[in-house]
């Protein structure tokens, strides 16, 4: 048996250890860490495994140089080297098969694997040069295995752990259990009789043992600046994203299965909790509102069902999900979900932005909305109920000047204070559907009742009222009092717009089955955009009017079956054309000429 270690072996042992360190560090770097998943996994394994088992086979060569072994160079030798990359590689893929770090039985099974290999590659060296002539000690043995495990074992958990920055040490760790091992496998083997290549051909072995040496050194050196560069790069790429996503506004979290698998800062500060471990590995229903764990689950369970069978949804449509933070707050919040895999797992990527505020800014505008369209309908209620009761108005001051006594003003005032007990009635009914009476009437006398009770209005503004009632009845079937409504309105607008005065004519006609009504003003006249705008709710073109009684007449209007075509030329004056389908009737009309004020064509 060769003395444990002599002075003379530490040049080679050093040099061994050198080639291990940096073979250790290379595949480390090509594994991508314990944690790390990259793209293209399966390569970088296999380059990593293969980097390896080189710098195991050149340190065992060096080694066996320190200990005076002569070893054939044949297929004996170089069938160990491609033995111990697949045990590598098995190994390498073993231990990184799982996302989470691994635990220490995944690891201390790797470092048996890479063991195993080891103690192969020494004795089938031997058996390429030494075949029947050695036997080992099985306490250096042993020693040597405890060794390598001790040392392999300790540098998987801090780089597990503390990934990158440890990794350094851990090559060295590495390094030193596999130099261990080599060395108290050489001191435990016991030869018995020592075989030598004939003097003429030992400069030939010598000479191709450097040179393959030489070639492996060459390929460790240039596996590691590759890992090198590579590393840095996905370092940088990792750096990048680890800022967008820690520095992003939106909680951003992975959901593995049904757990948490990482929360980025902003999701910490959302679920009020101090360290992402309170989190991770958690149910994510310990903080999803308990009302929504089904909506999650029907997400959820699809995609751990079809993972690897079919083609993945990608992102969904946003949802509005419910949280309840480590704290007991509620919070509303938008969530994106997006599948994807890591280290060939399903996960779920989830983007959750807190729209509280934004729920709370919505309800004070809709609140405020509401109170808009209630002082509206108010202004509304208001405009439609002054209209009777300025004509009321009006009439008690003529009768009670003495200037008029026509007892066909007392059926007007009764028809208009009807007309505001039909307001009130509407309101009161207004959550309620309404049925009207319908009946036929003929529009001439709906008109001529409307002009008599807009003819004061008129004569204040200087303005005449100029109508043509026909010669026929034109009968429709309606509400009397909702079409004498839309009359006032429309007339009523073209009195307040007619300041200087003027004319308004009335033309009443039949038209293709259709009772036509046009009230043409000399008013100012309305532009195009105007025009195309005429109708909508609480549009108005007048400082205090509130656009309700234009769109009450459209709505009348279109329920009767009917239309209206406004027409207007600017500094000339504007046409309303209101045309409702005609009925045939035998009943004599009501209709008679009016005695004074608006004159008949």
């Amino acid at each position: 048996m060769k003395p444990f270690l002599t002075i003379d072996h530490l040049l080679y042992l050093l040099l061994a250890f050198i080639i291990m360190s940096f073979s250790s560090y290379t595949m480390l770097s090509m594994a991508g860490g314990i944690q790390r998943a990259r793209p293209g996994r399966l390569f970088w394994l296999a380059g990593a495994a293969a980097v390896f088992s080189l710098g195991a086979w050149s340190m065992h060569f060096v080694g066996m140089l320190a200990y005076d072994y002569v070893i054939s160079v044949g297929a004996m030798t170089i069938l160990p080297l491609f033995m111990t990359g697949g045990a590598a590689l098995f190994a390498l893929s073993f231990l990184l098969r799982s996302g989470h770090p691994p635990s220490i039985l995944r690891q201390l099974t790797a470092a048996s694997i890479l063991a195993a290999s080891l103690l192969l590659l020494h004795l089938m060296c031997l058996l390429a040069h030494h075949a029947g002539h050695f036997r080992f000690d099985p306490i250096y043995i042993a020693a040597g295995a405890l060794s390598f495990l001790g040392a392999t074992v300790a540098a998987f958990h801090l780089h597990a752990k503390y990934g990158g920055k440890f990794r350094p040490l851990c090559s060295l760790l590495l390094a030193s259990g596999a130099l261990s091992l080599h060395v108290l496998a050489l001191a435990g083997t016991i030869v018995s009789k020592r075989m030598s290549p004939p003097d003429y051909r030992l400069g030939d072995y010598v000479l191709l043992m450097g040179l393959l040496l030489a070639l492996a050194v060459i390929v460790i050196f240039a596996f590691s600046i590759i890992a090198w560069v590579a590393d840095r790069r996905y370092g940088l790429i990792n750096e990048r994203y680890r800022l967008i996503v820690e520095n992003s506004i939106d909680a951003i979290a992975v959901i593995s299965g049904y757990d948490w698998e990482f929360i980025n800062r902003s999701g910490q500060r959302m679920f009020e909790i101090e360290n992402e471990s309170e989190m991770v590995g958690r149910s994510i229903y310990q903080f999803l509102y308990s009302g929504h764990h089904e909506r999650m689950s029907a997400y959820l369970r699809p995609v751990l069902r079809r993972h690897g069978k079919e083609k993945k949804r990608g992102e969904s449509p946003p949802i509005e999900l419910d949280w309840v933070t480590a704290k007991g707050r509620l919070i509303n919040t938008e969530v994106i979900l997006s599948e994807s895999t890591f280290a060939g797992k399903p996960i779920v990527v989830v983007i959750i932005r807190d729209i509280s505020e934004r729920k709370k800014n919505e309800e004070l505008l809709i609140n405020s909305e509401k109170l808009y369209v209630a002082g509206q309908l108010a202004a509304g209620i208001a405009h439609e109920i002054r209209n009777p009761l300025t004509s009321l108005k009006g009439f008690l001051q003529l009768m009670a000047s003495g200037r008029s006594t026509s007892s066909h003003y007392f059926d007007i005032m009764k028809s208009e204070l009807s007309r505001i007990e039909m307001i009130v009635s509407e309101l009161l009914m207004l959550s309620k559907p309404q049925v009207y009476e319908m009946d036929f009437a003929d529009v001439r006398v709906m008109m001529l009742d409307t002009a008599l009770l807009l003819e004061s209005q008129a004569a204040l503004y200087g303005i005449e009222i100029k109508a043509d009632y026909g010669q026929e009845p034109l009968w429709i079937y309606g509400v009397d009092s909702q079409i004498k409504q839309v009359f006032i309105n429309v007339l009523k607008n073209a009195i307040e717009v007619m300041q200087d005065g003027g004319e308004i004519e009335i033309r009443l006609r039949a038209e293709d089955d259709e009772a036509v009504i046009s009230v043409t003003d000399g008013g100012p006249g309305i532009d195009e955009e105007q025009l195309s705008k005429m109708g909508q709710p609480f549009y108005t073109t007048k400082d205090k009017g509130t656009g309700l009684g234009l769109m009450v007449s459209y709505k009348i209007v279109d329920n009767h079956k009917g239309r209206i075509r406004v027409s207007s030329e600017l500094g000339i004056g504007t046409t309303f054309e209101i045309r409702l389908p005609c009925r045939s009737h035998s009943v004599r009309s009501a209709f008679r000429e009016p005695e004074s004020g608006a004159s008949a064509g």
